[in-house]
């Protein structure tokens, strides 16, 4: 609102056009402006947004629990490797390509059990306390009552990326353990029971999620999947989530989408989300993660195919829907020395299959389709 007022005052009118990118917080934010303020923006990026702020930190405190139930809980970060190869080798070729990452996590059914340690613990397996917090934190989080879903679990395939779980889930040792622990912790201390004395082991995840709910979720939850004031207002809105985030599960994006197709049918034509394989925290990771001019993205060519920017400005201002985004990755991450490898991303629910010729390292190899398979392991 204030920023409309200056830039009418400087310039003598209004602006023709407003847009919103954020990650994170901010992808929380440009979807309470979609379901609040529906006609502040005409075009919304929402990345890797903390929709259910509430049960985020849920999920947090329910992780931090799983690593620290007894002593030997604890998955040390010198481990996560066995987690993330042996998953990688699990569900690698759902996509048709052998290309040393999952394309769509969620149809990967790894069970941590196969690298449990057969005899005594070595440092090529996991123990069975350290598999039992493994799948706690690869599980969706339910009511223990109701069953009813709180939040979505993390998925497979990028744990010992430094950006992911030794940042934000296991951390570098215990009991300290990762950044999750820190928000949840200080979340529930601080604003939900208002007591600084406060034990995370008391918690109960029936009852006082209800009141936690009932408290809070009204104003820090963007969980509305009505939007339809937004798309009678012309809005455009691209949502996208990395698969290997640790911080934010990516299925609560899934899960978001899915609620407002389920409340407002096709959305194709306002509304596409785009999930990124191998795509941390809302930037970087080891496989095609660049795509934009903003939110630490870089695209290798100022276009709307390379740049989600781009792509929301002609999708609001030429009608021009966003079929796909080209991703890119770099050598060593590092642009300066060159495209390693590109990448399609898919407007969900298309995945991109290998075409069966060429370089899997090529974009121009893949095509954008529905699910194909699903891993039996």
């Amino acid at each position: 609102v204030q920023a409309k007022a200056l830039i009418r005052a400087f310039y003598g009118k209004e602006a023709s056009r407003f847009y919103f990118v954020g990650c994170s917080e901010g992808g929380r934010e440009g979807l309470t402006e979609a379901q609040r303020y529906p006609d502040d923006f005409q075009g919304i990026i929402a990345g890797a947004p903390a929709i259910n702020w509430n049960h985020l930190n849920t999920r947090g405190l329910w992780d931090e629990l799983a690593l620290l139930e007894t002593p030997e809980s604890y998955i040390p970060p010198a481990k996560l490797p066995i987690l993330q190869n042996a998953a990688i080798a699990a569900c690698d070729t759902l996509d048709d390509a052998k290309d040393g990452f999952i394309e769509n996590p969620s149809l990967c059914h790894f069970d941590p059990a196969t690298v449990q340690c057969k005899g005594s613990d070595t440092s090529g397996c996991l123990t069975a306390p350290q598999v039992t917090a493994a799948k706690k934190i690869y599980d969706p989080l339910n009511n223990p009552r109701t069953g009813a879903l709180i939040e979505a679990g993390f998925s497979p395939g990028g744990e010992a990326v430094p950006a992911n779980w030794p940042i934000w889930v296991t951390g570098a040792s215990a009991p300290q353990l990762g950044i999750g622990k820190l928000f949840a912790n200080q979340f529930f201390a601080d604003m939900v029971f208002e007591n600084p004395k406060w034990d995370p082991k008391s918690f109960n995840f029936d009852a006082d999620v209800k009141f936690m709910d009932d408290k809070l979720g009204a104003t820090l939850n963007s969980m509305d999947p009505n939007l339809g004031a937004f798309k009678a207002h012309g809005g455009k809105l691209i949502q996208y989530h990395g698969w290997s985030d640790a911080a934010i599960p990516p299925l609560g994006s899934v899960e978001y989408f899915e609620s407002v197709q389920k409340a407002m049918g096709n959305t194709k034509g306002f509304y596409r989300l785009f999930m990124v394989p191998t795509m941390s925290h809302c930037a970087g990771g080891p496989g095609a993660t660049m795509f934009g001019n903003a939110g630490g993205f870089e695209a290798p060519q100022e276009d709307a195919d390379h740049d989600v920017v781009l792509a929301l400005e002609r999708w609001a201002e030429q009608g021009k829907e966003p079929d796909r985004i080209i991703a890119t990755g770099y050598v060593d991450g590092n642009p300066t020395k060159g495209v390693a490898m590109t990448h399609p991303l898919c407007p969900y629910p298309q995945v991109a299959h290998y075409k069966g010729t060429g370089d899997t390292k090529d974009a121009a190899n893949f095509v954008c389709e529905a699910p194909r398979a699903k891993s039996k392991k």
